[in-house]
């Protein structure tokens, strides 16, 4: 099957607010502000945790590769989606909607498995304290967050290659703000079932595998934490964890509403709404969910803020 010969369509129209045309001057204003916050706290967090040694610890590095992951798929989608705000023509081309998807599809794969070994971070901190730093040494955290990113790759490459393999000889106006799966396969010409099944496959794997993982960690890390005496150190042990369950709480649940559900249910408008919160709102939440109420956190960086402020004192 030849791509070029298989595709008429050459771009796609985005249509993902033209329900919301009057507002979409407030919107740009609204998502640019976000936008500028997000980059501003997770450039806070990722320089903090450079700078601080005392933020040096595997729970750290992993929070500073997972605002990284954030910065970037925010990247990938947000400026596009603030100059289509004041854009008459809203278009992608066909080549730039794949490569639209492929990065946000192995951003997106790969913050879910680095959840699932943030959850396994967690698990050893509470359950195995004294052999800690043993089984989670610079190699170990290394080693995850790089076999996360290759199944985040691998996941992004097979879709993409499925989805713009196919047909596209009809429509090519996109009922979302950026090249997501399900708006983009509604308007190929033809589906093949096997490419379908492989999709929802890859779905489930990215999703329920991680979330299976990270579950089994928790109930190991319950069971620990019932087992301390005091409550005080209950309370403390839980603390570190509450944190990691949030934001896992918020993101498997959004993804799996949008890449779980059946294909009959599926609803542009519902799926725009709830795209916005996982490329801004999300993103803008997870720095202050990790870091505001974290009060380890906050000490180093009133000591990262005197040292650059008065490096001499």
């Amino acid at each position: 099957m030849e791509w070029v010969n298989e595709t008429l369509v050459r771009e796609f129209v985005f249509l993902g607010f033209s329900a919301l045309a009057s507002l979409q001057r407030l919107l740009f204003v609204v998502f640019l502000l976000l936008y500028l916050f997000t980059l501003g706290t997770n450039a806070i967090i990722i320089s903090t945790i450079v700078l601080d040694r005392a933020l040096h610890t595997p729970m750290y590095f992993f929070l500073s590769v997972l605002s990284c992951f954030e910065t970037s798929y925010t990247f990938v989608i947000v400026p596009k989606m603030l100059v289509d705000l004041l854009a008459e023509k809203k278009t992608i081309s066909f080549l730039g909607c794949a490569i639209q998807m492929f990065t946000f599809l192995f951003l997106g794969c790969s913050h879910s498995f680095l959840l699932a070994a943030m959850g396994y971070d967690r698990y050893v901190a509470i359950c195995n304290p004294l052999r800690y730093t043993v089984l989670m040494g610079q190699r170990v955290c290394g080693g995850l967050v790089a076999a996360a990113s290759a199944c985040g790759f691998t996941v992004a490459q097979i879709i993409t290659s499925l989805v713009f393999h196919l047909p596209f000889h009809s429509s090519n106006q996109l009922h979302h703000f950026f090249c997501d799966i399900s708006p983009v396969l509604k308007l190929a010409s033809q589906h093949s079932r096997l490419s379908q099944l492989v999709i929802f496959t890859l779905g489930v794997f990215v999703l329920v595998i991680p979330l299976l993982l990270i579950l089994v960690s928790y109930v190991r890390i319950i069971s620990a934490i019932l087992k301390i005496p005091s409550t005080v150190g209950r309370y403390k042990a839980f603390s570190t964890c509450a944190s990691h369950l949030i934001v896992v709480t918020v993101h498997y649940g959004c993804a799996s509403f949008i890449y779980l559900r059946p294909k009959s249910n599926y609803s542009s408008s519902q799926d725009t709404l709830i795209s916005v919160s996982y490329t801004i709102l999300t993103p803008l939440f997870n720095p202050m969910i990790y870091s505001l109420r974290n009060k380890e956190f906050k000490s180093a960086l009133r000591r990262t803020m005197r040292k650059t402020w008065y490096p001499l004192s």
